[in-house]
């Protein structure tokens, strides 16, 4: 049976979550349709959920479609959660994209469609609320092939459109000639000849393997509260979309795309297979190079004419789910894993798959101190944050322990709502937040080097570091490089290094992160292990890797400290549609708020503007155009911080003061 893993994805309130239910209940997973108003739906399981009416979480639901297997993946469409749509996509062999025939194509909408071409998944597109007033779908069918520059296939027309009665009434063969041909030269000539008929059936093959190659995308219309149109969808997702591939027999390859806590407080994990076969009592590589066992597996396994299964946290047992000692997961399937304690979300698992750990979407550009209301909460708090940067990689920590404060990376306020909600109604814990800042970061000026030798003052250490820290290409982030003997230090003195220079940089000359850097090792020496005359270990004359990691700190500023560093703040690309004769009142807002436009034509603006000044703009918007106007911005890079630049408080040891840090490093040794 073929397995089909398929993303739902939308921008806020287009209906993805109202189609899922319409979906599960074509797939016999419910039997009735959940509301959004309600919080009775399927998969938005977490109370929060219920009572905003968004998705927060992803999940995973299964049922089956004639001899194909769904593990359809829905997942959040509101901004901020951004980090839910990236995790999946690295798992799926295809989307539904869904847009509203009212409101049209979205900031949003463009975001994710601009990521799902450039992974190259195969997407449909579903044109929502035929039925609403106001319905406009022809319009949104010319947005998507302009707005999107998407090549677009309409697969049918519209009935009735802003009426309860509205239908979607499919093509034939003829009308999808047109599309079909501009990808295909052997359709073309016989298009081109006339006399010669082109039979649907091999319309339709060639309209598939376009579709999966991305080439084109199909549009399906409907309503998710009505069905219309549902039933050609789910036949469309069948036939048009690629079925999952990957070698049972070859080696194992998976990737871990949702990680949660289960009733007794054990971490469960949600992969997904590439290749090979996972049992029950099997061993795993993870990538900090350790192992570890699996306990116990939950699989979605819909065998074609038995029940449907569900795999979504807080949902109903499914009842057709594979589990138990003999359980086993194979490649292109989804399985929920136990016994993975140390493994974190975009971890793989085995053999990296190719699309593991890939970064879709911009880091979060804001970062906000999280307090408790008692004191005395504070171990509880870190716990709890701790917990749930492990469902989100994306939610960095920082733990200031001079201050007791612990800081957090977010992309947005609704994130940090949800966040204070969580902390109140699972851990029991009422926090308050400080003012969300924009996170800089910080490029080398230009080339410095410093080093240190062993049994020379002022070094303290018994070992050797030099190294020469020089800008990178942008985006490059942190490149390590030798220029030493590979066979001049043992290994793990070399590894200790390395990683010690990754960890140093995490905080540079003003406290921000330094990227786009090349670090190279010039210098390296230490003392082989030596023993008492009785055989004992003598620590006061051989080299640790201890030595390693604390003089590493001190080299690694002393050298940036003579390459200087620019400190950078987020700039976003933006897009501004508006109505013309709003232009004039627009342009010295966006000149106050430090945006520099790039083109300019009737009714658009297109230019870069900072981080930090997205949300003032969009908060001006609706009354500078009439409520008219719409905001598209994306992160594009970094760039210099205009004026004074900021710094950032220093966490732990700091490396900058070396009376201070040796007074510190040294006692603690």
């Amino acid at each position: 049976m073929r397995t089909l893993n398929l993303g739902i994805l939308a921008h806020v309130d287009a209906g993805k979550t109202s189609l899922t239910e319409r979906l599960l209940l074509a797939g016999g997973v419910i039997d009735e349709l959940g509301s959004v108003d309600d919080g009775s739906t399927q998969t938005d399981s977490l109370d929060l959920e219920r009572r905003r009416g968004i998705t927060i979480r992803s999940a995973v639901v299964s049922f089956a479609v004639g001899d194909t297997t769904v593990n359809l993946i829905d997942t959040p469409g509101h901004p901020d959660f951004i980090a839910e749509v990236e995790r999946v996509l690295n798992v799926l062999d295809g989307a539904v994209l869904v847009v509203s025939a009212v409101e049209g194509v979205q900031a949003q909408t463009r975001v994710l469609m601009r990521t799902l071409r450039r992974v190259g998944i195969p997407a449909l597109v579903f044109v929502n609320k035929i039925d609403r007033r106001g319905a406009r779908p022809q319009g949104v069918l010319a947005e998507l092939a302009s707005r999107l520059a998407l090549p677009v296939a309409a697969m049918g027309e519209v009935a009735g459109a802003g009426t309860p009665e509205a239908a979607f009434v499919p093509y034939d063969g003829a009308e999808l000639l047109d599309v079909v041909t501009l990808h295909d030269d052997a359709l073309l000539a016989a298009y081109v000849r006339g006399g010669e008929a082109v039979p649907p059936a091999r319309l339709r093959a060639a309209l598939a393997a376009q579709t999966r190659a991305a080439l084109v995308h199909p549009v399906f219309f409907g309503s998710a509260i009505t069905g219309a149109g549902v039933e050609d969808l789910v036949a469309g997702v069948r036939e048009l979309l690629p079925a999952a591939g990957g070698d049972p027999g070859g080696p194992v390859s998976g990737a871990v795309f949702k990680v949660e806590r289960g009733p007794a407080g054990e971490k469960i994990a949600y992969a997904r297979l590439f290749s090979g076969t996972l049992r029950v009592r099997d061993r795993l590589r993870l990538p900090d190079g350790g192992e570890a066992r699996v306990t116990g597996m939950d699989v979605l396994s819909v065998p074609a004419g038995s029940p449907p299964a569900a795999l979504t946290s807080g949902a109903r047992a499914p009842a057709d789910r594979t589990s138990g000692a003999r359980a086993s997961v194979a490649a292109g399937q989804i399985a929920r894993l136990r016994g993975l304690d140390a493994v974190r979300v975009g971890d793989p698992l085995g053999e990296p798959p190719r699309r593991a750990g890939e970064c879709h979407f911009a880091p979060p550009t804001l970062e906000t101190v999280v307090r408790p209301a008692r004191p005395a909460d504070r171990g509880a708090l870190l716990l709890a944050l701790t917990r749930l940067a492990e469902q989100d990689p994306l939610i960095g920590l920082r733990q200031d322990d001079a201050r007791g404060e612990v800081s957090l990376t977010l992309y947005g306020e609704v994130q940090k709502e949800v966040i204070q909600t969580t902390l109140l109604e699972e851990d029991g814990l009422e926090v308050s937040f400080m003012e969300s800042t924009t996170i800089c970061v910080e490029r080398p000026l230009g080339s410095g080097a410093a080093f240190e030798l062993i049994a020379e003052d002022p070094n303290p250490f018994l070992a050797t570091v030099g190294l020469r820290v020089e800008p990178g290409p942008p985006g490059g982030g942190v490149v390590f490089r030798l220029e030493v003997e590979l066979g001049s230090l043992p290994y793990a003195f070399m590894r200790t290094i390395e990683e010690t220079v990754h960890e140093t940089l995490r905080q540079g000359l003003r406290g921000w992160q330094v990227i786009d850097c090349v670090v190279t090792l010039t210098h390296s020496g230490y003392w082989a292990r030596q023993s008492h005359a009785g055989g004992g270990f003598d620590k006061s004359m051989s080299s640790t890797a201890g030595d390693f990691r604390a003089l590493t700190p001190l080299i690694v500023m002393d050298a940036l400290r003579l390459a200087g560093t620019v400190v950078c703040e987020p700039v976003h690309r933006f897009t501004l549609e508006l109505p013309a004769d709003t232009t004039r009142e627009v342009l010295p807002v966006l000149a106050r708020l430090g945006a520099a436009p790039r083109a300019q034509g009737p009714g658009l603006i297109e230019g870069e503007i900072p981080a930090a000044r997205v949300h003032e703009l969009g908060q001006r918007l609706p009354g500078l155009t009439r409520g008219e106007g719409v905001l598209d911005s994306a992160f594009e890079r970094y760039h210099p911080v205009r004026g004074p630049a900021p710094a950032r408080a220093r966490l732990g040891h700091d490396p900058l003061d070396r009376k201070e840090y040796l007074l510190r490093v040294l006692r603690r040794v």
